[in-house]
């Protein structure tokens, strides 16, 4: 089956909810006008990635702009069942798009890493959270669970999606493999070259193509008014140069690796050939010897 699929490589309103939102649905809005069926945001594009997990002054015990900043993230989440959050499914139904968007989510004090799957009809059919935050993370996102770490079923195959690091995560890959995922989206911020090592290997191993979803991010997206204003200054200009692709399930780029613009990047696909490219090596299937391994997942969630 023949379907256009596409990738939204943009910079959000960085810390902004409501001006994230409404980028996101305008962009949603653009797909659809472009006849995409399926569209892929970044790691916690709304509404930002946070890069100063790792820049230092986050990390600083009792930092009092650190906690602000904190709070203002929080603040900025998405939460399920919200007005922003309705808005949302709402350009989604309109477009009639599937979308898979990254967002920061907001549940009682703590944040998720987490990928929204919508349906055409704008309606949430999966809901995923970043199983382990990875490094200077944890002191942002707290640990996700199993639930919705599933393929879900739509008119052009199977669906599903990993967060950053969990490409690296054998067991989160093989479940994944095992429900029969055609379309992957493999959320990144940023597309650098383990990326794209990572994106491609998963592909190959999953006979699936993947959509490699990265951000823009530069220092003058960030508010004037932002916490930790030092350290953003002896950043560099440009944070996240994208370098978002599509990538077919024999490891191959459809789209290469695309930098230093914005851009909605889309390219026609084949589902057959996910099939096809099964012949020689197929993990969920006749590579899998069930005979041999066994691999059990709880799906219960953690948190609210």
């Amino acid at each position: 089956m023949k379907v256009r699929v596409a990738i939204a490589q943009f910079a959000p309103v960085v810390l902004d909810l409501k001006g994230s939102v409404a980028k996101a649905c305008q962009l949603i809005a653009d797909a659809g006008k472009k006849k995409v069926r399926l569209l892929a945001f970044p790691e916690t594009w709304i509404p930002v990635y946070p890069v100063w997990a790792d820049m230092g002054t986050f990390g600083q015990w009792d930092h009092p702009d650190a906690k602000r900043l904190h709070a203002r993230l929080h603040s900025n989440s998405l939460e399920v069942g919200s007005g922003e959050f309705a808005k949302i499914s709402a350009a989604v139904r309109k477009a009639r798009v599937w979308t898979v968007l990254g967002a920061n989510e907001r549940a009682g004090k703590s944040i998720y890493n987490a990928l929204f799957f919508f349906n055409d009809r704008g309606e949430l059919v999966g809901h995923r959270r970043k199983l382990v935050p990875t490094f200077g993370e944890r002191l942002v996102w707290s640990y996700g669970d199993g639930v919705d770490l599933r393929a879900i079923e739509t008119p052009f195959g199977k669906i599903g999606g990993l967060i950053c690091w969990e490409h690296w995560m054998p067991p989160a890959r093989q479940v994944l493999h095992e429900e029969g995922e055609v379309i992957h989206i493999a959320a990144w911020p940023h597309g650098k070259e383990r990326h794209q090592i990572a994106s491609r290997h998963y592909a190959f191993e999953g006979r699936a193509f993947v959509l490699a979803a990265a951000m823009v991010l530069h220092r003058k997206h960030f508010p004037k008014d932002y916490e930790l204003q030092d350290e953003l200054r002896n950043a560099p200009e440009v944070l996240i140069d994208g370098g978002s692709a599509i990538i077919g399930p024999n490891g191959e780029y459809i789209v290469p690796p695309v930098t230093g613009t914005e851009a909605l990047i889309t390219a026609d696909i084949d589902t057959r050939l996910a099939i096809e490219e099964s012949l020689t090596l197929d993990v969920g299937g006749h590579y899998s010897r069930p005979d041999v391994f066994k691999l059990e997942i709880v799906r219960e969630r953690k948190g609210r």
